[in-house]
């Protein structure tokens, strides 16, 4: 089942499953937060959920992405309760990524800390059922209000150094009123970084993540497929500037998705009931490795077919939202 939470021409949120080259209305329900809270206080999937409410009036799919109405398909009322956070350094990459870990793997102490923590999660990132792997590269994005809707630009601060596509499956997850996670389902995303700044020294990494980010437009429910291939791509006055395959799915990933859950999850801190987490489970695939820099105007298109209608993005400067020795004193 696709999900999508969108907006009416009123302004009025509904939820709505995709059918096609519809959206149709769940009956009664106005956030997917709000639908996964009550299938888990019911002992009920959120398909059954979904179809116990039944489904109502349509409207077109095309329609609502084109009028912006097409809302991320998970958030919450109160952007401060929802976190938006990541992993890195969890998929295989190129072959010749590999070769070079291969190559390094008898000495340790001569590889980067980038390559050993890589070199960890190939031998450990996939533990058996019920154990802990070995922890991976973990960062934290922001909070909801740096998300940004479906078809909308990402806002560029002044310091940006880059404005990076980083094509990636989320995971959409709510905290049950019993203080456990759920996980809701899957969506594609660009996680949006700068590499500039990160690859000026790798513990600028902290910094490079603190940009929006957006996913969907559609929440994928059930288990995420082994394997999946996409293509993430940039348009430039309406060409394409890049295109490139993005690999992702437990098959092209050296950490199960488990294991990361378990590594996001296990910190008390992250299981208040009724929150919202997005968690970005990485890419091995961007345009900056190729040399592309982005600039106003273009646009990201990030595409996988198991996830329906592929996420637009397009890339606007912004004013500072603080200036040097501007702070204030009591």
């Amino acid at each position: 089942m696709h999900l999508v939470q969108f907006e009416l021409s009123n302004g009025e949120r509904r939820v709505g499953v995709v059918d096609n080259d519809l959206v149709r209305e769940v009956q009664d329900a106005r956030s997917v937060r709000d639908l996964a809270l009550a299938a888990i206080e019911a002992g009920h999937s959120l398909e059954q959920q979904v179809q116990n409410l039944g489904l109502g009036i349509s409207h077109d799919y095309a329609e609502l992405l084109a009028q912006l109405r097409i809302l991320p398909p998970l958030d919450h009322p109160d952007p401060a309760h929802m976190l938006v956070s990541g992993t890195g350094l969890t998929h295989l990459g190129s072959a010749s990524a590999r070769d070079k870990m291969h190559q390094q793997a008898g000495d340790e102490a001569t590889m980067t800390d980038t390559m050993r923590i890589f070199k960890w999660g190939v031998e450990g990132g996939k533990p058996a059922a019920g154990q802990a792997g070995v922890q991976p590269e973990w960062f934290y994005k922001g909070d909801g209000s740096i998300v940004v809707r479906p078809g909308q630009p990402f806002p560029v601060p002044p310091f940006a150094e880059d404005a990076g596509e980083e094509p990636e499956m989320a995971g959409l997850y709510v905290i049950g009123h019993d203080g456990k996670p759920y996980r809701l389902g899957f969506a594609v995303g660009n996680e949006f970084s700068d590499h500039v700044m990160e690859r000026k020294n790798y513990l600028y990494l902290a910094h490079s993540k603190l940009r929006s980010c957006s996913y969907g437009p559609e929440l994928r429910t059930g288990e995420l497929p082994q394997h999946l291939a996409g293509t993430s791509r940039i348009l430039r006055d309406g060409e394409v500037l890049w295109q490139n395959e993005f690999l992702s799915g437990e098959a092209n990933m050296c950490h199960s998705l488990a294991n990361l859950e378990y590594h996001h999850f296990k910190y008390r801190q992250f299981l208040r009931p009724g929150d919202v987490h997005i968690h970005f489970f990485g890419t091995a695939t961007l345009s900056f490795a190729d040399g592309i820099r982005t600039q106003p105007g273009d646009l990201f298109e990030i595409s996988q077919a198991e996830f329906g209608a592929p996420l637009v993005n397009g890339i606007v400067p912004i004013a500072a939202a603080f200036e040097p020795d501007s702070i204030g004193t009591l």
